[in-house]
């Protein structure tokens, strides 16, 4: 059965190449020209994906993200022309699943939607997984099948790519990731990009744990460190 993608994008010539090589691909498509018309969207249909712009007229795409997330939890892409960490990082926080630049290659869109929807559907597996759902690490505890983190015994509330990324690294004490290997793995396609990608959600990922656990290796990646 094909996805439904909801793009919400006030420039009319990337809408519509958007929405045109969307189609091509397969998905089902709906396009909203504002923020106010693409949360109408959202509340009366059902989509697998939304591709949001942020500056937008009416509403940005920082709000239009802040109401859907009250609602759902459904895979949110950001294409915009703000390229910058802080645009960046403000939005990971608001918990979207990926980031894209303007300008952008179409091919990049669609491996970028491809990955999400795959993490979204389960798709992802990782190597040398353990037989049982539930991974620990000091007072971290992991739960695969319920896709719920705990520190302390509390929740704690994260992205499909953190939960991920926690995974791995979990499942790999002391082997040290590099940037691009956690793209590859993570995100599921060669990325085409800034890896500095990697180092916003870690270090939200590092906020929302509340612990010392992912380590730094200069110039190489990441590592969750063996226990002493």
């Amino acid at each position: 059965m094909s996805k439904r993608i909801l793009v919400i994008e006030d420039e009319i010539a990337i809408q519509t190449i958007l929405r045109e090589f969307l189609v091509d691909s397969g998905y089902y498509v709906d396009t909203a020209d504002d923020g106010i018309e693409g949360i109408n969207f959202f509340h009366t249909h059902t989509y697998d994906l939304i591709l949001l712009d942020i500056m937008m007229p009416k509403i940005d795409g920082y709000a239009v993200c802040e109401m859907i997330r009250q609602k759902s939890n459904i895979p949110i892409v950001i294409v915009t022309a703000m390229d910058e960490e802080d645009d960046q990082i403000k939005a990971f926080e608001m918990l979207v699943d990926d980031y894209i630049t303007k300008p952008f290659s179409i091919k990049l869109v669609q491996m970028r939607v491809e990955a999400v929807l795959r993490r979204g559907a389960g798709g992802f597996k990782h190597k040398n997984q353990e037989d049982n759902n539930i991974q620990t690490y000091k007072n971290i505890k992991l739960d695969k099948e319920c896709l719920q983190v705990f520190v302390s015994d509390q929740k704690i509330e994260l992205t499909r790519t953190e939960f991920e990324l926690l995974q791995l690294l979990m499942s790999h004490q002391g082997y040290v990731f590099t940037r691009e290997a956690l793209l590859n793995q993570v995100w599921g396609y060669d990325y085409f990009g800034d890896e500095k990608v990697v180092n916003i959600h870690i270090m939200n990922l590092r906020k929302k744990l509340g612990i010392d656990c992912i380590e730094t290796v200069r110039g190489i990646g990441y590592r969750m460190d063996k226990e002493n």
